[in-house]
């Protein structure tokens, strides 16, 4: 099998370093171009593999990813800048190794990545025997207009009384941007029955209707799915019965992104047996559940301190908890906002009264949400119905 490789650089000397370490084959194709020529040269850049290698072209560097975002393409780069490395991951590089670094260093970087390139090629074969079979047409491989298409599936189901179920399917952040273009589709498509129905959701991501199938068969078939996915890849149901589209689809993510957790982080650090691990995955969530309260507290002070005459908003975060703060003449009460496990976000409202006043009309409340339920937006409105809440209850 051919691979077309394409080194750019500004550095001519980088020809000559890298070309030996690559372990070329004869049939692969080798191509040579300075960052000078590209605008005339674009259009050839329809590679098996691209290797870019730039000292002063770290912005052309970025939109040259970019451009070419379904190219695997590898940076070999300068030195350890972390705004350079993590932007040129988000557009699409599949690695970056500094030229100061060892061979062996470089051999772990890049055999892999070489690996990942001839997977892509499978890959693409795969379609094409597809394709001869009439499998999936060649232009238009999957579903992606998933909401139509489900509502309709689902009207179906509902109205014959029949038994489906909804899978999810999403790489997690770890892998999400490593896995080649189409490679998940072009698996998923070539180990389902022919009666499922595929469905592109976000990049990477995934909605497969099994007709005539429970939630266990579901999942026997996802086992047996995953066996040819590679690691990094999960999947969350939902029972299609009498229920919208919606409803199934908010369920299926909702255990999507919940199994994405306890797989990818709590059962690693089980099998791993290993405490820090267990400390990192706490630290991990609080800190996202925190970037996610302050913001929202700060917001809610500003919006509400001028306008509720009598009652007094305070806000305080820390490490592991954020509590709203609301006092009146006599009357106070709490917002707290916790992650006390693993999967789970607590909000905890109480109130209390000092001496010599009446008794708050009010109940202390307990809400628990799952981490990917919890968004800016709805602790907004949670917290909103708080301020109001107390402010009927205190001020007559």
């Amino acid at each position: 099998m051919q691979t077309k490789v394409i080194l750019i650089s500004d550095d001519s000397n980088f020809f000559d370093y890298i070309i030996p370490k690559l372990n070329l084959r004869k049939s692969d194709e080798l191509f040579r171009f300075n960052f000078d020529d590209l605008p005339d040269k674009v259009h050839l850049l329809a590679s098996s593999l691209l290797i870019i290698n730039s000292e002063n072209h770290q912005e052309q560097t970025l939109q040259l990813l970019d451009i070419v975002n379904d190219v695997p393409s590898i940076i070999f780069g300068y030195n350890n800048d972390d705004d350079f490395i993590i932007n040129a991951y988000k557009n699409g590089a599949i690695t970056f190794i500094t030229l100061d670094a060892d061979n062996d260093e470089i051999d772990a970087k890049l055999i892999p990545a070489l690996k990942q390139i001839t997977l892509g090629e499978k890959t693409a074969l795969y379609r094409e025997m597809l394709v001869r079979n009439n499998l999936i047409t060649k232009n238009n491989d999957v579903f992606l207009d998933f909401t139509s298409i489900l509502d309709c599936e689902i009207n179906e189901i509902n109205k014959n009384s029949a038994i489906a179920t909804l899978m999810a399917i999403a790489a997690d952040e770890n892998v999400k941007f490593k896995i080649p273009s189409n490679q998940l589709e072009t698996v998923i498509l070539n180990n389902i029955r022919k009666n499922d129905v595929l469905m592109s959701y976000s990049f990477n991501k995934y909605f497969l209707l099994l007709k005539n199938t429970n939630k266990d068969e579901a999942k026997i078939i996802w086992n047996n799915l995953k066996i040819n996915l590679p690691n990094g890849i999960h999947a969350g149901f939902a029972t299609i019965c009498n229920n919208c589209r919606q409803h199934v689809v908010n369920e299926a993510l909702n255990n999507l992104h919940r199994n994405m957790i306890t797989e990818s982080s709590f059962i690693a650090a089980l099998e791993n047996n290993n405490t820090s691990n267990f400390k990192s995955f706490r630290k991990e969530i609080n800190k996202r559940i925190l970037l996610i309260i302050s913001p929202v507290f700060y917001h809610v002070q500003q919006i509400y301190n001028e306008k509720l005459f009598g009652i007094k908003i305070e806000h305080e975060v820390k490490d592991d908890y954020g509590i709203l703060y609301l006092f009146a003449d006599g009357y106070s009460a709490e917002f707290k906002v916790t992650c006390p496990g693993f999967s789970t976000v607590s909000i905890d409202i109480s109130y209390s009264v000092q001496s010599n006043y009446n008794s708050i009309n009010l109940n202390n409340k307990h809400i628990s949400l799952q981490p990917d339920e919890f968004e800016a937006g709805l602790l907004q409105d949670l917290i909103s119905e708080f301020i109001q809440e107390f402010k009927n209850a205190v001020i007559q």
